[in-house]
């Protein structure tokens, strides 16, 4: 009689779990830094200026072991000095590399080399219900860990700046005040998101940078100190390919292929009203470029777009229509 093979326990399943998520965090841990923010202001009382020093919080992560480290841009803007601390111990003052309020992303620059840092990963492959872990140091607690799940992909956030911020991850792995900026990990230690947000007084509610976008952000903030982009002046989301407008759109014969861009609002006055397009079409195609999501979107409209006529490829009703647009450079961020 053929044996069926020994069952593994609960209990030795849920070590393993444990063993693993605990090996992760040690991988991770040393990039993750603490970012203490002094902020310069001024009051007048009885006819003297006095100085102010306000001070603040957040998390970041180190991408290159030369000292560039990953944080948000509400983290850092407005600050007159920063300060880096490490998991080990060390703190080292920090400059702003540059930063991109649209996205909240910022990179700053320490002066060392030899700098532990993270593994980057693909937010492209994330799937709802996968288990992710967060790192920050909320309310001042370095090197907080929590575990959670993806709890939804494609949400949209108001940056600061009031530009919607696309393709946001949701999780419920919790996040506190002082997170913000603290790289969201997914089981096999690869950084997939940025954390910079919860919804207040909501349980489990909380928000992801997609590290591909971040990942785009941060080259040029390093490259260029700034994001300088093209604009259309729509709202979109991806378009799933299982959706009714996925499935239209994968059924054009090639060049086209599954994916698009559903543009869900369009700015008053806008490139896009110009051109004539509406909520509910899908962006297939941008002068010869295949548009298959938000990211290949704005790796796009990059500076040297500003002005150009451009031949767009739209699905709407069920039908390919086609136009030209002219982007204008992005309005002004702050």
């Amino acid at each position: 009689m053929r044996q069926q093979p020994p069952q593994e326990s609960p209990l030795s399943l849920l070590h393993a779990y444990s063993e693993a998520l605990a090996e992760v965090v040690q991988q991770v841990e040393p990039a993750v830094v603490s970012i203490q923010v002094h902020r310069g202001g001024g009051r007048t009382l009885g006819g003297i200026e006095k100085r102010l020093q306000i001070e603040g919080a957040g998390s970041g992560f180190t991408i290159a072991p030369d000292g560039y480290v990953l944080t948000n841009s509400h983290v850092v803007h407005g600050a007159t000095s920063l300060e880096v601390a490490f998991s080990h111990g060390q703190s080292l003052k920090a400059q702003v590399v540059g930063e991109d309020p649209d996205t909240d992303l910022a990179v700053l620059r320490v002066g060392a080399s030899g700098l532990p840092a993270v593994a980057l990963g693909d937010s492209d492959a994330l799937r709802v219900g996968q288990v992710v872990i967060a790192f920050g140091n909320p309310y001042g607690l370095h090197a907080t860990v929590t575990t959670g799940v993806i709890s939804a992909l494609g949400r949209s956030l108001r940056s600061q700046t009031g530009r919607l911020i696309e393709n946001i991850v949701q999780t419920d792995a919790a996040l506190n005040p002082g997170s913000s900026g603290g790289p969201l990990v997914n089981t096999q230690g690869r950084v997939v998101g940025v954390d910079t947000a919860i919804i207040q007084h909501a349980q489990g509610i909380c928000f992801a940078i997609p590290i591909n976008t971040a990942q785009w952000v941060s080259g040029l903030l390093i490259k260029d100190g700034q994001v300088v982009r093209a604009y259309l002046g729509i709202a979109g989301q991806n378009v799933a390919q299982e959706s009714p407008r996925g499935r239209r759109a994968a059924s054009w014969p090639p060049p086209y292929a599954p994916g698009g861009v559903l543009i869900v609002g369009i700015a008053p006055g806008g490139p896009a009203e110009q051109a004539g397009l509406r909520p509910g079409d899908v962006l297939l195609e941008l002068a010869d470029t295949q548009v298959l999501s938000l990211d290949d979107l704005h790796r796009f409209l990059t500076a040297e777009q500003v002005g150009r006529e451009l031949l767009f490829t739209v699905l709407r009703d069920g039908q390919r229509l086609q136009g030209w647009i002219a982007p204008s450079s992005s309005p002004p961020v702050f």
